[in-house]
């Protein structure tokens, strides 16, 4: 689901996860979420996002707390 959503470029937030290369953090995208943001009110702040990058955002955050391998993209700067 999350195959390649999830990227990490150097010199794009700090070389943090980010989706699609955009500058939209992996985590910025959780703490909306923890925060009690909807994915409605997620995707009407950030339009150029997709559902499914909120549900790989969730996908990469549960891999990480059971330290499984997820398969990103990394892109040269």
């Amino acid at each position: 689901m999350s195959e390649f959503r999830i990227t990490l470029v150097p010199g794009v937030c700090g070389g943090r996860p980010t989706i699609r290369g955009l500058r939209v953090a992996v985590a910025d995208v959780l703490e909306l979420l923890a925060g009690g943001m909807t994915t409605e009110e997620i995707l009407a702040d950030y339009p150029y996002l997709e559902r499914e990058d909120i549900a790989a955002c969730l996908d990469f955050a549960a891999r990480q707390a059971r330290r499984e391998e997820l398969p990103i993209r990394r892109d040269a700067a």
